[in-house]
C-alpha cells in the first residue's frame, strides 16, 4: 500500500491552472526530492495532499484512504520553512516545544504524562539535542532550532516526513549535518521523506528519487533513470543534468561505503 497515491490530479485557482494531470506514488522508505522553479506548484501539491486546496480533477489517497476522509495525521510530520514554523520569541524551552508534537493525540483534558516526558527525552537524545532540553527555543541557533522542530515531528512516530525548504536559514555546516540526519532516519527507521526545494543540484546528494514539477509533471523516478534519460538531457541541458547527477553519484559512493542499501534496491517509476 502506498503512503500517498496521487492519480491524475489537477488544481486551479479561479481560472489559473496551478497543476495539471499529476500522478505519482510515495512508498515506504522513499526519499523524494520535490523540485521545480518558483511557482511550479510544489507547495500547491503538498496543500492538495493535506486538503488545504480543492482538487479540480483526479484523486489523492493517504495510506489507502481517500484524502478527504483521512484523519490519522499523526502518521505525517510536516516541517515548514523555519521562518514560518514557530515564533522565535515563543516563550517555551526545548522540551516544551517537542511535547507539542504529542498534544494532537490527546483528548481533553490534555495532560502531559511521565511517559510523554520520557518519550521526548529519548527523541532529544537520538537527535543529539538532549543537552538543550531546558534551553529556551529562542536562544538556539538556526540549526539547533531545526533539530528541535524535527524532534517535534518525530515524537508522534510518523511514517512520512515532509520538509519545505528546511535549509533556508541554515549555514552550510548546519545544512550538511541536518540532511545527513534526515537521511539516517530515512534509512534506519524506514521513514519516507519528501524534501521540497528549488536546489536541484543539492537534493541529489540525499534523495533517491526526483519529482520535477513545472505545473506539469516533467519527471518522476529514480535518479539513476534521470541521469540516463536523453529526454531529460534535452529538457534541462546536458550541463544542468550533469550537475544534478554528479552530486547524486558522489553521495551514492559515500552511502555505499557506509553500508547504506544501493539505490536500485528501491523500485521507482518514470513518467
Amino acid at each position: 500500500m502506498a503512503i500517498i497515491d496521487i492519480k491524475n490530479v489537477s488544481v486551479s485557482y479561479n481560472s489559473h491552472e496551478a497543476l495539471k494531470d499529476i500522478s505519482c506514488k510515495v512508498e515506504t522508505g522513499d526519499f523524494i526530492g520535490f523540485v521545480g522553479p518558483n511557482g511550479a506548484g510544489k507547495t500547491t501539491l503538498i496543500k492538495a495532499i493535506f486538503g488545504l486546496v480543492p482538487v479540480k480533477e483526479g484523486n489523492i489517497e493517504l495510506f489507502g484512504t481517500p484524502a478527504k476522509k483521512f484523519t490519522n495525521w499523526d502518521k505525517i510530520g510536516y516541517l515548514p520553512q523555519q521562518s514560518t514554523s514557530i515564533n522565535p520569541l515563543f516563550p517555551a524551552n526545548v522540551r516544551e516545544v517537542v511535547l507539542l508534537g504529542l498534544l494532537s493525540r490527546k483528548k481533553w483534558p490534555r495532560k502531559i504524562t511521565r511517559h510523554d516526558r520520557t518519550k521526548v527525552d529519548e527523541i532529544a537524545e537520538k537527535l543529539k539535542i538532549g543537552h538543550l532540553k531546558k534551553r529556551m527555543f529562542s536562544e538556539l541557533s538556526g540549526g539547533q532550532q531545526q533539530k528541535v522542530l524535527l524532534a517535534r515531528c518525530l515524537v508522534s512516530e510518523p511514517q512520512l516526513l515532509i520538509f519545505d525548504e528546511p535549509s533556508t536559514a541554515l549555514d552550510p555546516d548546519s545544512r550538511e549535518s541536518f540532511f545527513e540526519l534526515i537521511k539516517d532516519l530515512n534509512i534506519k527507521s524506514k521513514i519516507a521523506v519528501i524534501l521540497i526545494t528549488h536546489d536541484t543540484g543539492y537534493v541529489g546528494r540525499f534523495a533517491e528519487k526526483l519529482l520535477y514539477l513545472d505545473k506539469n509533471l516533467i519527471f518522476f523516478g529514480k535518479f539513476s533513470d534521470f541521469c540516463k534519460s536523453e529526454k531529460m538531457g534535452l529538457y534541462f541541458g546536458e550541463h544542468h543534468q550533469h550537475i544534478i547527477c554528479h552530486q547524486h553519484h558522489d553521495a551514492s559512493d559515500k552511502h555505499h561505503h557506509t553500508h547504506y542499501p544501493p539505490h536500485d534496491a528501491i523500485e521507482g517509476e518514470k513518467i
